[in-house]
């Protein structure tokens, strides 16, 4: 993860994402009468209108396209915590004094019980979740390790420090931050060993979960909103490869967010 200043010109071109919400859209109308935004392709800026949701998901269609523009997301859902506060007036200015956050995504690689496969990013987490009313058993390995010969759980996740306060935290997985260059394995409802709390990674390693009588105890995998059902293994890797662009107003850059969110009781 990296924090920087936007090398974006004084008065940036930008064109608008927007979600079909009606306060995104009205949002959207506003800032055209005020602005008019240029053609998507020829934007140094996307300016993302919406929620958590559609923010991750417009991150997603980016990383599909391979387009490294940054986006500048203002939030008309309900927490907005990938965005920036909802304000028409000054939009050049706040464009251009922005703060740039880079994050990369995860890599994920399942394996279904047939034997074929299925890779996606995932910006937040991979999850793996039980499909059904007995708990998974899950093998863990780090770099080739094993780590845990198997966790009796609901599931099991791995998040990035972009992704710790979201389904991580809500699991108790710990809260990193963008600067720390680790990951967490978090457990989701343990059983056995029961006060197993997860464990704090470095981004370099590789983690493979094996699932345990899958097809007894069928498991899904969820990378972000992407679901593969009846997986055997799943590799999760950090994609040094790629990186995604987001830019706050200096006073609300996302790394200050995830630093404050420990202490939000």
């Amino acid at each position: 993860m990296f924090r920087g200043v936007t090398s974006l010109p004084n008065e940036p071109r930008f064109a608008l994402i927007t979600s079909e919400t009606d306060e995104a859209q009205a949002a959207a109308r506003s800032l055209t009468k005020r602005y008019k935004p240029c053609d998507r392709d020829d934007a140094d800026v996307l300016v993302v209108l919406g929620g958590d949701g559609f923010m991750l998901h417009t991150l997603h269609e980016m990383l599909d396209a391979g387009d490294e523009r940054p986006l500048f997301g203002m939030n008309r859902g309900t927490i907005g915590f990938l965005m920036n506060e909802w304000r028409p007036s000054g939009l050049a200015e706040r464009l251009a004094g922005s703060k740039a956050i880079k994050v990369r995504p995860l890599a994920m690689k399942a394996t279904r019980i047939d034997g074929s496969t299925a890779e996606h990013p995932a910006i937040n987490e991979v999850s793996l979740l039980r499909q059904m009313r007995q708990a998974a058993k899950i093998e863990m390995s780090v770099d080739g390790r094993v780590v845990m010969p198997e966790l009796v759980c609901d599931g099991v996740l791995v998040a990035t420090p972009a992704g710790s306060t979201a389904y991580n935290f809500s699991a108790r997985g710990p809260i990193l931050p963008l600067s720390a260059n680790m990951l967490a394995l978090t457990p989701i409802a343990p059983f056995r060993p029961r006060r197993w709390t997860g464990a704090i990674l470095p981004d370099e390693v590789a983690v493979c979960l094996r699932v345990l009588e899958p097809e007894r105890r069928p498991v899904a995998a969820v990378a972000d909103q992407f679901e593969v059902r009846d997986v055997a293994e799943v590799r999760v890797t950090l994609d040094r490869k790629r990186a995604l662009t987001l830019l706050f107003d200096p006073e609300h850059a996302l790394d200050e967010r995830i630093a404050m969110e420990q202490f939000i009781t």
